[in-house]
């Protein structure tokens, strides 16, 4: 791992990160998105779209709802798929690891929104009168400060998220014990109820919602059996 491998990821992280919540929110965080991309910078952008839809199953229970806590996937995702792409695709374990680490990422990340969320209060705080008075600069510049901490804060938190997951993935696959099977099994299966418990609470009180949704998900295991 250089540095000419390392920034791309990281300047990428805090793209994904600052349309999280920020700007331009133009869905290039979602998980399936993001982690493609991040399999595409080190030249597996198959791996990256598989990593993706796992984490974006997942992702289905997040609802970013205010200044509520929540985990940042733009730059988890990122991550994530730049570990699986960067690993054999065929080492034992590959899939399920990068996953977690994209889980510990997107928890860190949240964790990191709230505190550029205290940082913005802060320099709003600072320039109260200018803002009281409409000073078009001072909105302005509290506005651009808020984007550049976000920004900086998907950088730094996808650059050393990588740098320290790399090696520890690389670690942990070398004592891998599960069998593959066993292993993406266990992490389907998991992704899978987590998804189906976040559609249920949307849509388990609309009349016909689950009829149509079970119609869906047959038709779509049915196209999938016959190809």
């Amino acid at each position: 791992m250089t540095l000419a491998g390392l920034l791309p990821i990281a300047l990428l992280g805090g793209i994904a990160g600052l349309d999280t919540v920020s700007f331009p929110q133009v869905m290039i965080s979602r998980p399936l998105v993001a982690a493609t991309l991040g399999g595409a910078l080190v030249g597996a952008p198959g791996p990256g779209l598989l990593v993706g839809a796992v984490l974006e199953l997942i992702a289905l229970e997040t609802l970013p709802v205010g200044a509520s806590r929540y985990p940042e996937w733009g730059s988890a995702s990122v991550v994530a798929g730049s570990l699986f792409g960067a690993s054999a695709d065929s080492a034992v374990g590959a899939l399920t690891v990068a996953v977690l680490g994209g889980l510990i990422v997107a928890w860190l990340g949240g964790w990191t929104m709230v505190k550029v969320r205290q940082r913005n209060a802060v320099v709003a705080r600072a320039h109260q009168a200018a803002l009281d008075a409409g000073a078009p600069g001072a909105v302005m510049g509290v506005q651009l400060a808020g984007l550049t901490a976000d920004l900086v804060r998907g950088v730094a938190l996808s650059g050393v998220a990588y740098a320290v997951l790399l090696p520890a993935e690389r670690a942990v696959l070398a004592h891998w014990t599960l069998s593959e099977q066993g292993s993406r099994a266990a992490l389907v299966a998991t992704a899978a109820s987590v998804a189906a418990a976040a559609t249920w609470k949307l849509f388990h009180s609309t009349t016909w919602a689950r009829w149509f949704f079970i119609g869906g998900l047959g038709l779509g295991l049915l196209a999938l059996g016959l190809r």
